[in-house]
């Protein structure tokens, strides 16, 4: 029987959204895959078959873009001479496109190896007859017919793949027990019947083309991961329960833009949240890459708050934590309710003169100079070698260890802000940032901003700066094996990066610009 390779028509279904243009669309709707997936699958990947309007639109110029090929006639070139022997020819309109529904899904129901196993596809179909006429077409040399409550399919003779048609579903299982599994779920509970999945469905981005649903209680089930004592102490302190938690990421493609939209209820009672799209506009201009995030002292100190409450095993006592520390002239709590904002910058385009800094916001410029200082003190009285002073107008130290290169690390403070560096020439930018050029006045900057519409920016990537990095870094040998990727690097414009909230969800989005 030939399922092994209809199951590679099915993958390629689920994976790139197989008619995604010009093969004639649906009405946009159809029903959801998951209500014929078990309940307990812990991975599971919905598209949209058969989009239209603007998604269509926006796939079929996005692979032009990119790619230089028209989407749909490579996808269904490549089934019909490749997914079958020259006796069994494919013929994409007649034998598929006739059934073919507006949705599909794929399930993963092992991950404990590593890679995802105990795969299942469900595609939906317009007219089952004709779904169950294709399997008979492509079906030959079937091991077993079995029926399972009042199901009957087909099983692989090599492999043991198990195709049938579940309901209106067009399904292919890796082996009997998990297409039982199907039929089950399908009668009596299913992935869609479950909250969690509900409330990631609720969080999906309007047109998308791909959703990927984590359940994260069923994954640490799965794979045998136990949660210790202490460490779900913590979690549920901060309102996070791992069993009840899911990650969901939604692939939305624009014309010249792919977006990446993620939602988890796994941040807590409290999801972080701030804008410092600012801070991270005013570091320096020729960073290729940046991050920021808003109100990061706060988030410092709620942790600091925990680790103090539960104290660290074997070592510090519940509630010695920062008491130690403010014996040695350091008081958290102050510095931390004086930290504002955090932002990152790296630089360079070779090993040899890559750099970076982190750069904190400060409420309060005396405790931020006193805090460095005093901690420069603490770590020359312990005898930490390679601490020297710093001189002129910042405050703070240098630390020099033959691990670290020719750079030493530096902490500096400076009016309201601490910089810690790779070399000095970076910890003289972070204090100064805003002064100079900056990645405000940076084009491609502002245009990441602009794609993430009303989503604060917190972190950027400039693509051809990144691109040169790269080629400096790379051996003869990697080099050459990057060739067959150049093409696709070389189109990436920048790298957007988004956080903020949605009722108690944490949200984030990721955004690839391609140049034209």
């Amino acid at each position: 029987m030939r399922v092994r390779l209809v199951l590679l028509l099915a993958l390629a279904t689920a994976a790139i959204a197989l008619v995604v243009a010009g093969c004639g669309g649906g009405d946009g709707g159809g029903s959801d895959p998951a209500s014929v997936m078990p309940a307990e699958t812990p991975l599971y990947i919905g598209v949209t078959v058969r989009p239209e309007g603007d998604l269509q639109a926006n796939t079929e110029a996005l692979a032009e873009n990119v790619a230089g090929v028209d989407l749909s006639e490579e996808i269904v070139s490549a089934l019909e001479q490749g997914a079958f022997t020259e006796e069994e020819d494919l013929d994409f309109e007649k034998d598929i496109e006739p059934w073919l529904g507006d949705n599909a899904g794929m399930a993963f129901q092992e991950l404990a190896g590593g890679d995802p196993e105990g795969v299942v596809i469900a595609v939906e179909s317009t007219d089952a007859g004709a779904a169950e006429e294709f399997i008979e077409d492509f079906s030959t040399e079937v091991g077993d017919e079995p029926t399972y409550e009042g199901t009957t399919f087909k099983v692989e003779e090599d492999d043991g793949t198990a195709v049938g048609m579940v309901d209106d579903y067009f399904v292919i299982a890796e082996d009997e027990t998990i297409f039982k599994a199907v039929v089950d779920a399908a009668a009596d509970e299913s992935l869609a019947d479950q909250d969690t999945y509900g409330s990631a469905v609720d969080a999906t981005a309007d047109e998308s083309l791909a959703d990927v649903f984590v359940d994260v209680g069923n994954v640490l089930e799965e794979t045998g991961t136990e949660i210790d004592a202490e460490t779900q102490q913590l979690l549920g302190a901060t309102g996070i329960e791992p069993k009840e938690a899911f990650v969901i990421a939604s692939v939305v493609p624009g014309a010249e833009s792919l977006e990446i939209d993620f939602a988890t209820n796994a941040a807590g009672d409290n999801p972080p949240t701030g804008d410092a799209s600012q801070l991270l506009g005013s570091l320096p201009g020729g960073s290729f890459a940046a991050f920021a995030a808003g109100e990061f002292g706060a988030r410092l100190g709620e942790s600091i708050d925990l680790i103090d409450e539960m104290g660290i095993e074997g070592q510090i006592e519940p509630n010695e934590f920062k008491d130690a520390l403010k014996a040695n002239g350091i008081d958290l709590d102050k510095l931390t309710g004086g930290i504002g904002d955090l932002g990152v910058f790296a630089q360079g385009n070779t090993e040899a003169n890559l750099t970076g800094a982190v750069v904190l916001t400060t409420k309060d410029a005396k405790e931020a100079t006193n805090t460095v200082s005093n901690l420069g003190l603490l770590l020359r009285a312990s005898n930490t070698p390679g601490v020297t002073a710093l001189s002129g107008d910042a405050a703070g130290f240098s630390i020099r260890d033959p691990e670290l290169g020719d750079q030493p690390l530096v902490v500096a403070a400076k009016d309201d802000k601490i910089a810690i560096s790779y070399g000095l020439a970076a910890s003289t930018q972070a204090l100064t940032a805003g002064k100079g050029s900056t990645l405000a006045e940076n084009p491609t900057f502002e245009k990441a901003g602009d794609a993430l519409g009303d989503t604060p920016l917190s972190g950027y990537i400039a693509g051809p700066a990144t691109l040169a990095l790269v080629d400096n870094l790379l051996s003869p040998e990697e080099a050459e094996d990057f060739e067959s990727a150049r093409p696709y690097v070389e189109k990436i414009e920048y790298l957007a990066i988004g956080n903020g909230t949605s009722g108690d969800l944490a949200t984030s989005k990721l955004i690839i610009g391609f140049s034209k």
